[in-house]
């Protein structure tokens, strides 16, 4: 996959002939989280219940590192990949486009693949269990890009 597939289009997205982006979506919770409290007493701090997310599906294009992100407080389905499928096809329309993505059901969706080759977007689907290969899985790449900071 990464000689035959993967390298190719990265090769040409550095040679300026193709646009190449990483794909993938990220859901923060809000919610306080205590990384360490001691006391002599036990005390009660009332949080919400952490139902409530912010989900951001953001695309890292491959060689200038600029972020396209979508962002929604309800859930991460197949129009939200296709909101940001055509905020990508209208902002990078110069040259051809290839999307990587995992295997997640939204994203393997036909609703998805149609509108991609509507849209003349190439799909690159990453085997099962390479997280290695998804450059936006970066740990301070896109945490950071979408304002998060890991510590």
């Amino acid at each position: 996959f990464l000689e035959e597939e993967l390298e190719p289009r990265l090769e040409e997205s550095r040679e300026g002939k193709r646009h190449v982006f990483f794909v993938d979506a990220a859901h923060f919770v809000m919610q306080p989280f205590l990384g360490y409290l001691w006391c002599f007493f036990r005390q009660f701090i009332q949080a919400p219940s952490g139902r409530k997310r912010f989900n951001v599906l953001g695309a890292l294009h491959a060689t200038t590192l600029q972020v396209i992100t979508f962002t929604n407080d309800s859930y991460i389905n197949s129009r939200s990949v296709a909101k940001l499928m055509c905020k990508i096809a209208v902002e990078f329309s110069d040259l051809p486009i290839s999307l990587v993505m995992d295997n997640a059901s939204y994203q393997r969706c036909y609703f998805v693949r149609d509108l991609a080759t509507a849209l003349g977007i190439e799909i690159i689907f990453l085997p099962p269990y390479s997280p290695n290969l998804n450059l936006i899985l970066s740990r301070d790449t896109y945490p950071a890009a979408c304002g998060v900071i890991l510590v």
